[in-house]
């Protein structure tokens, strides 16, 4: 996903996702594990949506914090 994709969803939905992409990771780790993941690009890609989606989570409620 794009960052504007995150900004486009609330702080509970980013939540959310944060921990579905948290899930998949963990299964995509599993697979990487006992030799049966096939696109192992798709590791780096969840961490860095995860990432992605923590940070705009944070902007969320720091914006809040100063109004």
């Amino acid at each position: 996903m794009k960052a504007q994709e995150f900004r486009a969803l609330g702080a509970e939905e980013l939540t959310e996702r944060i921990d579905e992409l948290s899930r998949e990771l963990f299964n995509l780790t599993f697979q990487a594990k006992t030799k049966q993941l096939a696109d192992t690009s798709r590791l780096r890609q969840v961490r860095r949506d995860i990432a992605r989606a923590k940070t705009i989570l944070h902007e969320m409620q720091s914006k809040a914090e100063v109004q």
